[in-house]
C-alpha cells in the first residue's frame, strides 16, 4: 500500500497512490495511516483522488483509520472519484466524515 504525506498548514495530508482500497490492502493501509498520522495535528486529509475502487473492507479500513486518530483530531476525506463518492454515499459515511471535492477545497477550510 503506498501511501505518502505532507504537511501543509499545519494540516497533515496523506494520498493513497493506489487504484484501489480492498479487502487485499485494507489491513496495511491501516498500518500505513497509523504510520503516517502518529505525529500529525488536529486534522488528516485524505486525498483519495487516485482511487477508483473502494468495497467494504476498505471502507472499513478508513473509517478504523479515524478512531485511531481519537477524538481530539479529525479526518476529512478529498478527491473522491464518482465512484468512491457513491460509496461513501450509499452506507451514509458521507455523513461521519467531511468530505470535499478537491484537495485544494480541503485545504481552504
Amino acid at each position: 500500500m503506498n501511501l505518502s504525506s505532507q504537511e501543509a498548514a499545519e494540516i497533515c495530508i496523506v494520498s493513497v497512490n493506489e487504484p484501489r482500497i480492498d479487502a487485499a490492502v485494507a489491513i496495511q493501509f491501516k498500518d500505513r495511516m497509523r504510520d503516517k498520522t502518529d505525529d500529525a495535528g488536529a486534522r488528516v486529509v485524505l486525498d483519495l483522488g487516485q482511487v477508483n475502487f473502494i468495497d467494504s473492507s476498505g471502507l472499513g479500513a478508513i473509517v478504523a483509520a479515524m478512531k485511531q486518530l481519537g477524538p481530539n483530531r479529525r479526518l476529512d476525506l478529498a478527491a473522491l472519484n464518482p465512484n468512491v463518492d457513491k460509496v461513501f454515499r450509499l452506507t451514509r459515511m458521507d455523513r461521519v466524515f467531511h468530505i470535499f471535492d478537491t484537495l485544494e477545497d480541503a485545504l481552504a477550510q
